[in-house]
């Protein structure tokens, strides 16, 4: 009998072996919405310093055959044990350190090269950073809270700023509207995300309280520059489809009721949804599973409901960046026509691509509206879903995402005669002082035509020792010849 469990166990890890060692590897996982690992290339430095074995052993460990299917089954069976406390059932996923900036947008830029991969990996998962300029800021992301169950289960980031924070994203907007004085009207929207409004309360002490911190950024707004209080706009509609349950992002309604206190104190004409056709995408998963690895969210999909205007003709262009695999811009393209509204078919976990189909490029959408104003929106992906709703409102529509764009945005509002500036971002965004120095560095930078490879950190850091290195070398020589 033993013989017979020692053969059986022998066959079982020869079968495992066989298969991970002749079966084909995956390439790109659905699951998890991003590509894996691939064979690192072969070079006798990388050998020499280990660097090529480590990385065939990523590739190995990445890449394994029927991964999908296996994670799947470890994910059900996770699940079917799960313990449910109280009447409310409710799972905590600590943070494992996701960064949009370095790994978030991974499959929305791929998303351009297939519908099957333009599953959003979204930029609302951005963490806060310590030592914001007031010193109060904490990590901004602290994980994942998985609520409720069956076909209503729901996916929320848990909050973890200060009151305090967000100061940097006010001075933004203070230094846009010095900049374009009386000739440019600045608005600042900080879109809170679900957890405010959605979270249980035996898990209230999960999350910190996100009005407090967009009190505060509305406290330092310059009297001139004009709040847009969306916080109590989607607090007032709550018991709609404002949130998105499987995804990070707002739903296309919650959009809207931002639009439409926008408009209000923009003073601008805004259309109902009565002029508005519904669209569905139905079996929609996005984004929190893959951040969550929590089965419980691919199975219960959802309806992605999206608004197209109706009677209003409109054009739009687009200017498209080409950027690396380490996401910085490689080049620009020439602007071209193109759809404001992509479709995707149902099951598809890209259905937030819907709005301007991705977020590496410059929009520029002309209405039918003549009332001389001409707005542009600096967003993050959460201020995607917004555009499609002011068509009635601006003659021309303008959209910049935060990490795309190489122009110099005072030349750009000049030739573009714009007569308002929106910052529309989520409070994650909203909280980070490395985010919000990007918006800075726009007022200053050139128009970029010659685009080179950017430097990481670490080579920069690289660069800065070897310098050192080669100057005490220097120093030494010197001494010994004198």
């Amino acid at each position: 009998m033993n013989r017979l469990y020692i053969f059986i166990i022998a066959l079982v890890f020869a079968t495992i072996a066989y298969v991970f060692a002749t079966f084909p590897r995956s390439v790109y996982s659905p699951l998890e919405k991003r590509d894996l690992t691939r064979f690192p290339k072969f070079s006798a430095e990388a050998l020499a310093s280990g660097e090529f074995t480590s990385k065939v052993s990523a590739w190995y460990s990445d890449s394994e055959p029927y991964r999908d299917r296996l994670m799947t089954a470890s994910r059900e069976l996770k699940n079917a044990i799960r313990l449910s406390l109280g009447d409310e059932q409710i799972t905590f996923h600590a943070s494992n350190g996701m960064r949009s900036e370095e790994r978030g947008e991974r499959s929305e830029k791929r998303g351009e090269r297939s519908e099957e991969r333009g599953e959003r990996r979204g930029d609302g998962l951005v963490e806060g950073y310590e030592g914001d300029e007031d010193g109060t800021a904490k990590i901004a992301n602290a994980g994942i809270l998985i609520v409720g169950s069956g076909d209503k289960v729901r996916a929320l980031m848990v909050f973890g700023g200060s009151a305090k924070g967000g100061v940097a994203y006010a001075r933004v907007a203070n230094e846009y509207k010095k900049t374009f004085g009386s000739a440019v009207n600045v608005y600042c929207m900080v879109i809170p995300t679900a957890i405010e409004y959605y979270c249980p309360e035996q898990a209230r002490r999960r999350t910190q309280k996100q009005w407090r911190t967009i009190n505060n950024i509305h406290q330092h707004l310059s009297p001139d520059v004009l709040a847009v209080d969306v916080y109590t706009s989607l607090g007032n509609h709550a018991d709609e489809d404002i949130y998105l349950r499987t995804d990070h992002h707002w739903a296309p309604l919650g959009a809207f009721y931002a639009a439409k206190e926008f408009a209000r104190v923009a003073q601008v004409p805004f259309r109902q949804l009565d002029s508005y056709t519904r669209k569905v995408v139905r079996g929609f998963v996005g984004s929190m599973y893959g951040y969550s690895n929590d089965i419980a969210i691919k199975n219960a999909p959802e309806d992605f409901v999206y608004f197209v205007p109706n009677g209003i003709k409109y054009t739009v262009t687009y200017t498209n960046y080409t950027i690396d695999e380490d996401y910085h811009v490689t080049g620009i393209g020439k602007p071209y026509r193109g759809p404001f509204f992509y479709h995707y078919r149902n099951g598809s976990g890209g259905a937030y691509s819907t709005f301007m189909g991705s977020d590496a490029k410059i929009t520029r959408i002309a209405t039918q509206t003549k009332n001389g104003r001409r707005v542009l929106i600096l967003k993050d992906s959460f201020g995607n879903a917004l555009p499609g709703y002011l068509f009635f409102s601006f003659e021309e529509v303008h959209v910049v995402d935060t990490r795309y764009f190489t122009k110099n945005m005072v030349e750009y509002v000049h030739d573009n005669k714009i007569t308002d500036i929106l910052f529309a971002n989520n409070i994650f965004n909203a909280y980070n002082p490395k985010f919000c120095r990007r918006y800075l560095k726009f007022l200053t930078q050139e128009n970029q035509t010659v685009f080179h490879r950017q430097r990481s950190e670490e080579e920069e850091v690289k660069e800065v020792k070897g310098v050192k290195e080669v100057k005490d070398v220097c120093d030494s020589l010197e001494n010994f010849i004198n």
